[in-house]
């Protein structure tokens, strides 16, 4: 195994050597010099990763919307969820706001995450 030379990561460059770095050691075995390296690598990545590559706050109707496509359904089939064709049509069309009911019952009937349904503004 090469040696690997452990520095801050400072910019793009930086981040893809330290990706390949990442690559290269991910089968280490724990308890050996590599698998240290390999942790305080993934430390720096998720640091680096924190301060360039901000992530907007989970979009609800999104949310919804994903979960739709992965599970093949339409957006008719969120009546039986929502209530109604017509709050179904505001929900998605961003003219109401999930209620706490509805949430619940995406996250028990869809499974999505409630951090995903909840907005943060």
């Amino acid at each position: 195994m090469k040696k690997i030379h452990l520095k801050p990561i400072t910019n793009t460059k930086d981040h893809a050597q330290a990706l390949k770095n990442v690559e290269a050691l991910w089968n280490a075995e724990p308890g050996t010099e590599a698998h240290d390296a390999l942790e305080v690598l993934a430390i720096l990545v998720e640091r680096y990763e924190d301060q360039a590559v901000p992530f907007d706050d989970p979009d609800p109707v999104e949310a919804i919307r994903f979960r739709l496509e992965q599970t093949g359904r339409a957006t008719k089939d969120l009546t039986a969820i929502l209530g109604s064709r017509s709050r179904v049509s505001e929900v998605m069309n961003r003219k109401r706001p999930l209620s706490l009911p509805m949430i619940r019952r995406l996250h028990d009937e869809l499974k999505i995450p409630f951090e995903a349904l909840i907005p943060l503004a």
